[in-house]
């Protein structure tokens, strides 16, 4: 018995060098082998849950990290570790009870108490997520991340000033990092305190819906209201582009899937591209949706594919992009001679100004200076309609949906 026992403490500690070094299948087995020794030892258990959601396996790391904090109910990094996979995975109101418990066992663990806040705002209670991320800035005065956590939730918590000053400060904790540093000042912008970008951070982009996206459809389509998938579709066939599954489709910014939904009665061939790959993982699960998913920054990946589809949609994903000229650029590129480009924009703006970078930081857009743009760019306009494409707070967010024919050759030297 003290030989087995012997055995299983020598491959827990090396399962756990192995996993430090990245080796995930090496440990993971290692632990499996030490739960065969010692069924109810809790470290194995929650590493095996750390190494499943390391790979992005959500059911197996629940499921550990639910037995190890059965094993051991008061141990805070067990708690923690259960409680930001709950989190990842939409769980979000256990997910604050445990992450509660984790930082009342461990309350001066500063990821705790980021992931508490964040699933806090995540929820829609950013004001209960302010003293958990203050805590946790004060803890890491030399990171960014909960500093930049903290002005985001300020953010929604409606304090405007606190959130510029927390974003200023996580700017100057960036440490030269220059995905955080662009985070940081895009926040900045949002709040009127900097020049909008040109476009989002990539950055941005993909942690937001990778956060989001197991919660994704049920917010969007409940909550928000969010119908825009299906208004593109329907100008779509007003503007006689035939439902009849005979042409080359890609989903822009795909997301879950659900835009998937409304475009397969065009698609022969549909094909998905989004920068987030916990996006990517839901839409894979429309098993027969896709014909093949990409991971991708859509202006990097367009060009690379010239004349390979015939109709190209985006449903609310020119909002992150606030100079649209190289997007429409790269969506003609990737569109066979005579193919549609679908898309919708957030209206709105001071007049004149193309676009303008709002708190919700998404870029609104002015339609008529896109309707520019296009025909700059070599379409031609077949329908535009005015539409509410969700709801934000309780009021109607104005958008204009685009369908359009890219002919090749035929671009305008000015637009206004």
């Amino acid at each position: 018995m003290a030989q087995a026992e012997d055995r299983a403490d020598r491959w827990l500690r090396e399962g756990a060098a192995r996993h430090a070094r990245g080796e995930i299948a090496a440990a993971e087995a290692l632990y499996r082998e030490v739960l065969r020794v010692r069924p109810e030892d809790a470290n194995a258990a929650n590493l095996l849950g750390v190494a499943a959601r390391q790979r992005g396996d959500l059911a197996a790391a629940l499921d550990w990290g639910a037995r190890a904090v059965a094993l051991r109910p008061g141990a805070g990094v067990f708690l923690a570790n259960y409680g930001a996979t709950l989190a990842e995975a939409g769980r979000l109101g256990e997910a604050v009870e445990m992450l509660r418990k984790a930082a009342a066992a461990r309350p001066d663990d500063a990821v705790t108490l980021r992931n508490l806040g964040q699933a806090l705002c995540a929820m829609g209670d950013p004001r209960a997520a302010l003293a958990p991320l203050e805590r946790a800035a004060v803890l890491r005065p030399d990171a960014a991340e909960p500093m930049l956590a903290l002005a985001h939730a300020r953010r929604e918590a409606g304090d405007l000033t606190g959130a510029a000053q927390a974003a200023e400060a996580a700017l100057a904790r960036t440490g030269g990092d220059p995905a955080l540093a662009a985070q940081a000042r895009f926040l900045l912008a949002a709040l009127g305190r900097e020049a909008p970008p040109a476009r989002a951070p990539a950055s941005y982009v993909r942690d937001l819906f990778d956060q989001y996206a197991p919660r994704f459809e049920a917010e969007l389509t409940g909550r928000l209201r969010y119908r825009t998938p299906e208004a593109l579709a329907a100008l779509l066939r007003m503007a006689g582009v035939p439902a009849e599954r005979g042409l080359r489709v890609l989903d822009l910014g795909c997301g879950t899937g659900l835009s998937g939904l409304a475009l397969a009665p065009f698609a022969a061939r549909l094909e998905g591209l989004d920068l987030s790959p916990r996006m990517l993982a839901e839409a894979r699960r429309r098993e027969g949706l896709y014909a093949a998913l990409h991971e991708a920054d859509l202006l990097e990946w367009l060009p690379r594919h010239p004349a390979a589809f015939d109709l190209i949609a985006a449903a609310d994903v020119l909002n992150y992009l606030g100079d649209l000229a190289p997007a429409l650029a790269a969506i003609g590129t990737a569109l066979a001679p005579g193919g549609i480009a679908a898309f919708s924009i957030e209206a709105g703006g001071t007049p004149g100004t193309p676009y303008a970078l709002g708190e919700g930081m998404r870029y609104r857009h002015d339609p008529a200076h896109v309707a520019a743009l296009a025909r700059a760019a070599g379409f031609a306009e077949l329908a535009r309609e005015a539409v509410t494409l969700r709801e934000e707070r309780g009021a109607p967010v104005a958008g204009m949906l685009f369908v359009l024919r890219w002919r090749p050759g035929a671009t305008e030297t000015g637009h206004g």
